[in-house]
C-alpha cells in the first residue's frame, strides 16, 4: 500500500523506507516553535530533566505574540524568561516587541518553514505550515522542552482523509469559508488524530492566503495536521523567502484513505459558525436578527495582507454601525507597514476601528478586546468556545474578514453583497 504525503515526510524524517498509520516512530525534527505561554513551561521542562544544550540554534524558534506589548506582571515575566533563556543558547529566531508577529503568520513570511519539513510547535494552531506542504502539529510544552534539546520526538502515524477540493470560489468566499464549511460537515471530531489532505482541481482556486487559513483550522476539526500539495501557487509564495533546498512530497496513486470528502467551491457562499463550536456552521445570509457588539479582525487564522485588504475593501468609505467596536490586528510587523502603504490604516481608522499592535490578545481571552457577559463578537478568530473571548456569557461568531467587516457596518451578522457593494 501507498503512502500519504504525511507518511512520506514522516518516513523521511525517521529515516525508514515506509510507514504505516498507527506506528510508533521517533522522527527528527525540523522546527521546534514556542510562544510567551508555552516556552516558560517548556523551559522549566527542560531545566529540571538537566538539559544543557540546543541541538540547533536556528532551529528552535520563540514568538512572543500572545501578552505582547505585555500586559501585566506576570506576562512581563514570562516573556523575561524566554529572553533570558534565548540569550543564554544563542536562540538566533527569538522574536519580541518590534520585530515579532504572530507566529503563524510570521514564520512563513520569514521563510522559516518549507516543503517537506518536520515541524512542531507548543500551540495547536502549528498545523497552519501544511499550506506549505510541511508536516507540522502542535505538541505539549513538555515535548518541547525535549525536543528543544535533543531535536526529535516520538509520533504515531496518523491515518488519512483526503478532502478532494472542485469548482471555483465565489464572490466573497475566502479560505475561511472553505475550513467551516468543510468543519461543519464533519464535526469537530471528524478528523480526530487524522492528516487532512487536500487535492483536486479546486486549489488552484486557494490562494496561499487561503491555504495557511485552512491548514490553521485543521485542528478545528480534531485534526493531526492539515496539508497541501506544493504546486505553482506554493513556489511563487517560496520564491525570495526560503534559500534552502527543500523537497515536495506527493501522495502516491494507491495511498489509503480512511474517508474521502468531495468539496465543490461551486456550493461554498459565505460562512459563520455560531456559538459555541467551530462546526456550527450557518449561511452568513442567515444572520440578520444577530445583533453585534464587536468585530475583531485579524489573528494568526486571518491576519494577512490579502485578509487586511478584503476588510478594507469593504469598509472604504463607510463607517461602523453605532455601538459596534472594531479591532483590526494586522499579523505581522510587515502586514502593519504594508497596510500603512496602501491605505488600509487610515480605512479602518476612518471607518471607527482602532488599529493594534501585532498581537493574539483577544483571541484567546487575553486582552485587547475582552467581551463582557451578554455582548456578542464577529470575529476572524480560530475558537469560539464558551468563554473564549472573554465572559463566559458572550459569544464569538466565527468569520471571514468580508463577513465581519460587512457586520461591523450594519450591526449585526451580514453578507458582504448585501451591501450593495
Amino acid at each position: 500500500m501507498g503512502m500519504t504525503m504525511t507518511q512520506k515526510i514522516l518516513a523521511k524524517h525517521a529515516g525508514l523506507s515506509e510507514v504505516h498509520a498507527g506506528q510508533l516512530i521517533q522522527a527528527k525534527l525540523d522546527l521546534v516553535l514556542g510562544n510567551d505561554i508555552t516556552s516558560p513551561v517548556a523551559i522549566n521542562e527542560f531545566e529540571a530533566a538537566g538539559f544543557d544544550s540546543i541541538f540547533d540554534t536556528s532551529k528552535v524558534v520563540m514568538v512572543m505574540d500572545h501578552f505582547v506589548p505585555n500586559k501585566d506582571i506576570k506576562s512581563a515575566t514570562q516573556c523575561k524568561q524566554c529572553r533570558m533563556f534565548a540569550k543564554r543558547f544563542g536562540i538566533e529566531h527569538y522574536y519580541d516587541v518590534g520585530t515579532m508577529g504572530i507566529e503563524h503568520a510570521l514564520l512563513p513570511e520569514q521563510g522559516l518553514v518549507a516543503p517537506g519539513e518536520a515541524v512542531i510547535g507548543a500551540d495547536s494552531h502549528t498545523c497552519t505550515y501544511g499550506a506549505l506542504g510541511a508536516f507540522s502539529t502542535g505538541v505539549g510544552s513538555t515535548d518541547m522542552g525535549a525536543a528543544m534539546s535533543a531535536g526529535y520526538t516520538w509520533f504515531k502515524v496518523p491515518a488519512a482523509i483526503r478532502v478532494n477540493v472542485t469548482g471555483k470560489k465565489r464572490q466573497y468566499v475566502s479560505g475561511k469559508d472553505v475550513i467551516l464549511t468543510l468543519i461543519g460537515r464533519i464535526g469537530v471530531d471528524g478528523a480526530l488524530y487524522k492528516s487532512i489532505e487536500f487535492s483536486g482541481e479546486g486549489l488552484k482556486e486557494l490562494t496561499m492566503a487561503d491555504r495557511l487559513t485552512v491548514s490553521n483550522m485543521a485542528i478545528e476539526a480534531g485534526g493531526k495536521n492539515g496539508i497541501f500539495p506544493v504546486d505553482d501557487i506554493t513556489r511563487e509564495f517560496l520564491d525570495g523567502r526560503v534559500k534552502r533546498e527543500w523537497t515536495a512530497y506527493y501522495p502516491d496513486d494507491d495511498a489509503e484513505y480512511e474517508q474521502v470528502v468531495e468539496l465543490n467551491l461551486d456550493d461554498i457562499d459565505c460562512t459563520v459558525a455560531y456559538p459555541h463550536l467551530p462546526e456550527n456552521a450557518h449561511p452568513a445570509r442567515e444572520g440578520k436578527d444577530i445583533k453585534i457588539d464587536q468585530i475583531v479582525i485579524g489573528s494568526c487564522t486571518n491576519g494577512k495582507i490579502d485578509d487586511m485588504k478584503a476588510a478594507a475593501d469593504i469598509l472604504k468609505g463607510r463607517h461602523l454601525a453605532d455601538g459596534v467596536r472594531g479591532i483590526v490586528i494586522p499579523a505581522t510587523m510587515n502586514i502593519y507597514r504594508e497596510c500603512m502603504k496602501l491605505g488600509y490604516t487610515d480605512i479602518f481608522l476612518d471607518a471607527g476601528c482602532i488599529v493594534s499592535t501585532p498581537t493574539c490578545g483577544p483571541c484567546l481571552g487575553g486582552y485587547m478586546g475582552i467581551l463582557a457577559a451578554g455582548e456578542k463578537c464577529v470575529s476572524t478568530t480560530n475558537r469560539n468556545f464558551v468563554g473564549r473571548m472573554g465572559h463566559i456569557d458572550s459569544e464569538v461568531y466565527l468569520a471571514s474578514p468580508a463577513v465581519a467587516a460587512a457586520s461591523g457596518i450594519t450591526g449585526h451578522i451580514t453578507h458582504p453583497s448585501e451591501l450593495d457593494i
